[in-house]
């Protein structure tokens, strides 16, 4: 946003640079992104008081003797046509630095630096320039945009630098205006900051006017959308007397880059950029039935706005109609067929509170935008809205350009204008901050911005103003205040909960990687999912209405559906992320994932969830079965030195007969299996796909065990490959676990073959397992671990009635 320092300066007393005024807004939490001179491509230019001027014979040239002050009197070759004698006019010395203009005299090509010259063989020490050439336009400057000298005041003295005279002294800010401060995206809203980081008054622009006893009868204004207007005003202005604007008007808005068009159409530009307010001149005369109505506009009708562009409407977008037709397209360009005509004697002067998001999707919706969609956009308050519409009737009467009527209509829905109170703890304020502010320099400040402190005891009240809608809590005052005390008052400290380390990761965050870089050697990739899912992906998963998955937490602000619940779950993910790799012909592979799930303690939240870290496994691939996945699965229990058990188990998503639940020490820590092949086809999915879903959150507590190096064994070891025949309803994992028992010197059982057949018989299988036996202080003999196989066996066929498969 553009502010001139001049304009600035009408609400607030600043008394120190341009520099420093930089730096105490940035300070409070506006960054300066560009200031500049408005005559900053300008120097070395002076007034100079022409003291003879003749004509040069044959020509349209001047001989003239200009006396430039303290550079002495010089002689200037000049062909202007208003050059004369007894003249002020801007002088630029030899080595000035002024605008190259084209032969048509207006148009500006680049700056040139002035040198002596010699035209028709006088000699000429400077030029004499006109407003264009010292890059002024007539709406900055009168007179300005005349195709000759620019003549300057009669009182200014001669050789006194031209730039404080025609206000190229002026400065520019380009201000950065945060999201959460609409009420500072204008200059009285700049203002009120600057008087408040400089504990001087802010003057508040006139607002007083006078009504006449002049009515229009029959006049109303009908909201039917009040959910998007909460607050439209109308006011009737009649006599009214199109001409320019006075010169202080057309000046502050072309420094703000805006084009002066007429008295009327001004005051609504100027009181945009004044007070942030977006407003609207209706010519009444063109207003059918006596009234507006604020309404959503019906799906395929068209309006034409003030840039003649025809725009077909929906019925999520606003339109402001008379009695007949559309009129306005809400919050973002008036309508052609009631614009501001030089013939215009009566009009309706609209303020009015829209809401932002339906001005800011109309506005990408229809590719229209202009300074008023882009206000409303970011947020106007009530409070301004009556304040502007009082404004506009103030410059009215100041400009004479139209009386003041008593027809005044406020449709709004009870929101009030008046400030708010709000109590809040200081040790709360002191708290966020981390220091200590003194009581009175918190009551200074928050005075200083209006709002009214008082304090008792511990509890401070202060009063919001209605403009400052971003005022809610204890964290809101402790940023008002910080922000005009001073960031550089917080020290450096220390979270509650931080230590003090050496640098590195901490515990949990090198089991992280060490697991990581362990699936990574087993063949797996990482994969990372958004932290939200779809409904539908619990739907996919074919989970019962009361599962505590579906007890998500719904964002309230959602990207879209898909991503509008928080997961609970890692497997909708890792199921979708196999089947995109399939769709795209990738048809083996492994990959894993490790995040958090949010699990709510209630719905809705009263307190912050459970984050929950998780890792999911999936596998998929022609050559991939349970027991790979299952492999897989080892490597985390391996990585954690611990060991895991397995139990049948059942998921509605997974094979009912190829999934087991995990176990560590009797605690359930997660599950594996083999996707449902119904899951499998509805997907689309080419090849057998696995998942397994690990809680590593309930395994921390063995992130911290340490590894115990086993010296390797001065004797070989012992290897027997064992094949079962057991009832198929005996799972691989009781036998592993008995055979684990059987002996102390047992160290690694793998399973490496299942088969079932009819030679068996219809009710059993055969597990094949190689077990190593590892020998302590003492060679094993085949004897030995004959003996140790033979009393497996025994126990096998007593527990499991397993018989070893000849």
């Amino acid at each position: 946003m553009l502010v001139p320092l001049s304009w600035l300066k009408e609400y607030v007393d600043i008394n120190i640079s341009v520099d420093e005024l930089e730096e105490k807004l940035f300070s409070c939490g506006f960054e300066v992104e560009e200031k500049y001179e408005v005559g900053h491509d300008v120097s070395k230019v002076v007034v100079g008081y022409v003291e003879e001027c003749e004509p040069i014979p044959d020509t349209h040239l001047h001989l003239c003797k200009v006396n430039a002050g303290e550079a002495g009197v010089l002689q200037i070759c000049c062909g202007a046509d208003n050059v004369r004698a007894g003249g002020k006019f801007p002088l630029a010395l030899i080595g000035a630095t002024v605008y190259a203009t084209a032969k048509d005299h207006k148009t500006v090509e680049g700056v040139m630096t002035i040198g002596q010259g010699k035209l028709r063989g006088y000699d000429s020490f400077g030029m004499l320039c006109s407003g264009v050439e010292i890059g002024l336009t007539e709406d900055m400057y009168e007179g300005a945009g005349y195709n000759g000298l620019l003549v300057l005041p009669d009182d200014a003295e001669t050789g006194a630098d031209v730039k404080p005279i025609v206000g190229l002294d002026d400065w520019i800010f380009d201000i950065a205006i945060t999201a959460n401060r609409p009420d500072c995206q204008s200059i009285y809203g700049i203002a009120r900051e600057v008087a408040a980081v400089l504990g001087t008054e802010l003057h508040e622009p006139a607002l007083d006017y006078t009504e006449t006893e002049v009515k229009k009868d029959g006049f109303t204004v009908n909201v039917a959308a009040p959910d998007v207007c909460p607050r439209y005003i109308g006011h009737y202005v009649y006599d009214v007397k199109i001409a320019p604007s006075p010169a202080w008007m057309r000046r502050r808005l072309a420094l703000i880059g805006q084009t002066p068009i007429s008295n009327l159409v001004d005051i609504t530009n100027y009181i945009l950029n004044e007070l942030g307010q977006p407003m609207h001149a209706f010519d009444y005369a063109y207003l059918e039935g006596d009234q507006i109505n604020v309404r959503c506009a019906e799906d395929g009708e068209k309006i034409v706005t003030l840039d003649e562009k025809e725009l077909t409407l929906n019925s999520s977008n606003l339109v402001i109609c008379d009695g007949v037709k559309p009129v306005a397209l809400a919050g973002i360009m008036g309508g052609l067929n009631s614009e501001i005509l030089d013939s215009t004697t009566e009009v309706l002067f609209e303020a009015a509170k829209f809401a932002r998001d339906n001005i800011r999707k109309s506005s990408r919706a229809l590719g229209k935008s202009s300074d008023s969609s882009a206000r409303f956009s970011k947020g106007v308050d009530e409070y301004t809205t009556v304040m502007a519409m009082k404004r506009a009737l103030h410059l009215i009467e100041e400009l004479n350009c139209g009386k003041v009527s008593s027809t005044h209509v406020d449709t709004n829905t009870g929101n009030s204008i008046e400030a708010s109170e709000l109590k809040v703890s200081v040790n709360k304020v002191n708290g966020v901050l981390g220091i200590t502010v003194p009581t009175e320099d918190i009551l200074r400040i928050l005075k200083g911005l209006n709002f009214d402190p008082v304090l008792n005891g511990d509890e401070l009240t202060i009063k919001v103003p209605a403009y400052r809608e971003d005022m809610e809590s204890y964290q809101d005052v402790a940023e008002e205040v910080i922000r005009m005390y001073g960031y550089d008052h917080i020290k450096g400290t220390f979270m509650p909960t931080a230590e003090v380390t050496l640098g590195g990761y901490n515990l949990e965050q090198r089991t992280g990687l060490k697991i990581k870089r362990a699936l990574c050697a087993a063949g797996a990739s990482e994969g990372v999912h958004y932290s939200f899912f779809s409904p539908s992906s619990l739907d996919l998963l074919g989970l019962p209405e009361d599962a505590w998955e579906r007890k998500a937490i719904r964002i309230m602000n959602p990207i879209n559906e898909d991503l509008s619940l928080m997961r609970t779950t890692l497997a909708p993910q890792m199921i979708q992320a196999m089947q995109r790799n399939q769709k795209k012909g990738i048809l083996e592979g492994c990959i894993y994932e490790i995040g958090n799930i949010f699990v709510p303690k209630s719905l809705p939240l009263s307190e912050y969830p459970d984050e929950l870290e998780t890792i999911c496994i999936g596998c998929f691939g022609e050559d991939e079965d349970f027991f790979s996945l299952k492999g897989v699965v080892e490597v985390v229990a391996d990585t954690l030195g611990i060991e895991f058990e397995y139990e049948a188990a059942e998921k509605p998503f997974l094979h009912p007969y190829r999934t087991a639940r995990i176990l560590c020490s009797g605690d359930d820590v997660g599950y594996l299996g083999q996707i449902r092949y119904e899951l499998i086809d509805e997907l689309d999915m080419r090849v057998d796909s696995f998942v397994a879903q690990i809680d590593l959150y309930k395994l921390k507590k063995y992130y911290a065990g340490e590894r115990i190096f086993t010296p390797l064994p001065r004797f070989p070891e012992e290897k027997r490959d064992l094949c079962f025949v057991v009832d198929k309803d005996i799972t691989c994992a009781q036998i592993e676990k008995e055979i684990k028992k059987s002996c102390e010197l047992i160290t690694d059982v793998k399973l490496f073959d299942v088969y079932e057949g009819m030679q068996l018989g219809i009710d059993k299988k055969s597990m094949a397992f190689t077990v190593v036996y590892t020998p302590g202080d003492e060679e094993l003999t085949s004897d030995k671990v004959d003996g140790y196989v033979s009393g497996l066996l025994d126990t096998l066929k007593d527990k499991y009635g397993a018989v070893l498969r000849s």
